[in-house]
């Protein structure tokens, strides 16, 4: 009984450290695509990008301040409760690791992340699960193929089949059962799991798309054999451009007030995507004519080789 519940434990461990692995994956891709969206140039010395965007990412707001002895700092910011007439607070402390500087609006600018100030990272759990969940299925799909049996047995047999199955598992080319073993005893019925891996793959494709979509990255979600048209991939990179719009919108007004007040020259820009490596479409025929011809140059020169 002892190793009936030992082997059920190191299965449920595995069954668990392969759920965690997976997702934190998920997670830390996805966060590391939300961190490094943006680009800002002009930042002095003192402040850090890095940090500025995990601010937004995980907080929804930041704050871009200048201390006497630091100089120009992008902090985690805690609001204060007296709200103005657009719901802002008219003061608030840039804060990180103990270190606090009373602010308000003649000495600081607010950062935020979208127009809610609200945290990428709460869409990045989301997504995460979704895409972990059928991960996992997937597994447990494929590994169905493999093992589309039922045994069922007496609890005194239980162990041997163990045994036997173990075997079966690992692929073993001849297994080896005890003289004894009675055929009456146990019962085997095939499961017949149907084969939806690929299906599946294809709505984790489109569920992976959807994110990089709320994100505002450029992605094509439509999948099909043909190239996409130009007026295609426009049309699908609408609602991607609109998700951009929020995040960039913030920064970008953000940007503006920091120059403003700090005399400073920085600059908001969302790094290079997809749409910096479209070619249009009349260059596309014109390499494919060609390849057509080359092709059908190469085909004649082998059927004179042949008759020669």
């Amino acid at each position: 009984m002892a190793r009936k519940r030992n082997r059920q434990s190191e299965q449920f461990i595995r069954s668990a450290l392969a759920n965690t692995w997976d997702y934190t994956d998920y997670e830390d891709m996805l966060t590391e695509i939300a961190l490094s969206r943006f680009e800002w140039d002009g930042l002095p010395d003192t402040c850090d990008e890095r940090y500025l965007e995990k601010a937004l990412f995980f907080n929804g707001k930041a704050v871009y301040c200048r201390d006497e002895v630091a100089g120009d700092l992008t902090l985690k910011v805690a609001l204060g409760d007296r709200m103005g007439v657009y719901g802002i607070p008219n003061s608030w402390s840039a804060c990180n690791n103990g270190y606090t500087l009373k602010c308000d609006t003649t000495n600081s600018v607010l950062i935020f992340n979208n127009y809610k100030m609200k945290p990428t990272y709460q869409v990045i759990l989301n997504y995460a699960m979704r895409l972990y969940e059928l991960d996992r299925t997937i597994d447990v799909n494929v590994g169905a193929q493999k093992t589309p049996v039922l045994i069922l047995c007496d609890e005194n047999e239980r162990l041997s089949m163990e045994n036997l199955y173990t075997q079966y598992e690992g692929n073993r080319p001849v297994i080896f059962g005890k003289k004894g073993l009675s055929l009456d005893n146990f019962e085997v019925l095939k499961t017949d799991a149907p084969y939806v891996s690929d299906k599946i793959y294809d709505l984790k494709v489109n569920i992976f798309n959807e994110a990089l979509t709320v994100l505002g990255i450029s992605n094509v979600s439509i999948e099909k054999r043909e190239r996409l048209v130009s007026d295609e991939v426009s049309r699908a990179m609408g609602g991607t451009m609109a998700n951009r719009m929020s995040y960039m919108s913030m920064r970008e007004k953000a940007v503006d007030k920091i120059n403003k007040m700090f005399g400073t020259n920085i600059t908001i820009k969302f790094r290079a995507d997809v749409e910096d490596g479209m070619v249009d479409e009349e260059s596309l025929d014109e390499d494919e004519d060609k390849l057509e011809s080359a092709m059908k140059m190469s085909a004649l020169a082998k059927s004179k080789e042949k008759r020669g």
